[in-house]
């Protein structure tokens, strides 16, 4: 066994185990306050698999889960810790809610062009704490938090004054012309066209960071950016480049979102999908290919969280300790870091005893 595998063996079982520690705590807790909690138990782990509508809702809550995760990644594997992926989802679907309303195209094209400018909003979104560190060093992690309320609110703007239905009986947009929104694709649920949508970025995000020079670029920023200055890689462009690319998959994200799941814009609040972002991006330990494990496993407890409060005594904000406890353990590097010494040890000592043996 290589280094390189007992490093993926450690992230893997680490992963794993923090997750079941998290869950089991989690079961104590509902153990102890709950007046039923064989049958919360049961509607927390298998709930979501009792009709194919609730295994649909965790479904649709993954697709953009997925978006922002990857967005997440990007941004994390170059070490740049920004947190615009709220604020550029938020913003993406403000934007593909204008062009779906304003704009005037054929059925394939209208969802295309409206995703597309989302994205490119998205992208803006995310240029903007990039060039503002490059050019004045301000904290990407400070200056994106701040930005996401800049976007909350010239999103509500946007749609409060420009394109608010005075009919709709709420604060909410016109209804998105039809030509723009994303077929349903399983019967019975609502399911969509954006899980496809998912799939070919997760493909296209994994190609870019790990079979282009582009990629390897940030990866190599991200490892060590003195090393990557002095090996003739433009961090300045890197830093910037990775944070509109993180940008661009949360608009897009958010676009998705508006054209699948709704039929005018109608959000108040930033939604929240940005920051599950971190919790995704923080399980698939920055890998694209892992990100929808993630994002399913997630949206399944939330969903299956969901079930249990609605039918039981046991409140669905037993997920936020369960996420806590996963972030904590996984973020902590120390976790387990004794497993993974003697693993390293042992194989190096094998390596030793087959050298001498030849």
């Amino acid at each position: 066994m290589s280094s390189k595998k007992i490093e993926t063996q450690f992230e893997v079982v680490r992963t794993f185990i923090a997750i079941l520690l998290a869950i089991s705590l989690a079961l104590l807790l509902i153990l102890g306050i709950s007046k039923q909690p064989l049958d919360a138990l049961v509607k927390l782990l298998t709930g979501p698999l009792t009709s194919a509508r609730r295994f649909g809702n965790v479904i649709e809550m993954a697709i953009p889960f997925i978006f922002t995760g990857l967005s997440v990644c990007v941004m994390f594997e170059a070490k740049q810790f920004n947190m615009i992926s709220e604020g550029a989802f938020f913003i993406g679907g403000v934007a593909a809610s204008y062009c779906a309303i304003k704009f005037i195209l054929p059925i394939g094209l209208h969802p295309i062009v409206a995703i597309l400018f989302g994205g490119i909003i998205g992208g803006i979104a995310g240029f903007i704490p990039g060039i503002l560190k490059i050019k004045w060093k301000a904290n990407e992690l400070v200056s994106s938090l701040m930005l996401n309320y800049v976007f909350l609110y010239l999103g509500l703007y946007i749609i409060n004054y420009i394109l608010r239905d005075p009919k709709a009986g709420m604060t909410a947009s016109f209804m998105l012309n039809k030509s723009s929104t994303l077929p349903k694709i399983i019967p019975g649920t609502r399911i969509h066209l954006g899980l496809v949508i998912a799939i070919i970025f997760i493909v296209l995000t994994y190609l870019f960071m790990y079979r282009s020079k582009w990629g390897y670029a940030l990866r190599m920023t991200g490892l060590n950016e003195n090393f990557a200055r002095y090996s003739g890689i433009n961090t300045n462009r890197v830093i910037i480049y990775s944070q509109v690319i993180g940008g661009l998959l949360a608009g897009i994200g958010g676009a998705t979102e508006i054209l699948g799941m709704y039929q005018r814009f109608q959000w108040q609040a930033l939604p929240g999908y940005g920051f599950d972002g971190i919790i995704i991006a923080i399980l698939s330990r920055n890998n694209p290919i892992l990100v929808p494990i993630s994002a399913i496993f997630l949206a399944y407890l939330r969903v299956g969280a969901d079930i249990m409060a609605r039918m039981t005594d046991v409140p669905s904000e037993v997920i936020s300790i369960i996420q806590a406890i996963m972030i904590m353990l996984i973020a902590a590097n120390r976790f387990m870091a004794k497993w993974k010494h003697k693993k390293v040890v042992k194989h190096s000592q094998e390596k030793l005893l087959a050298k001498e043996e030849k």
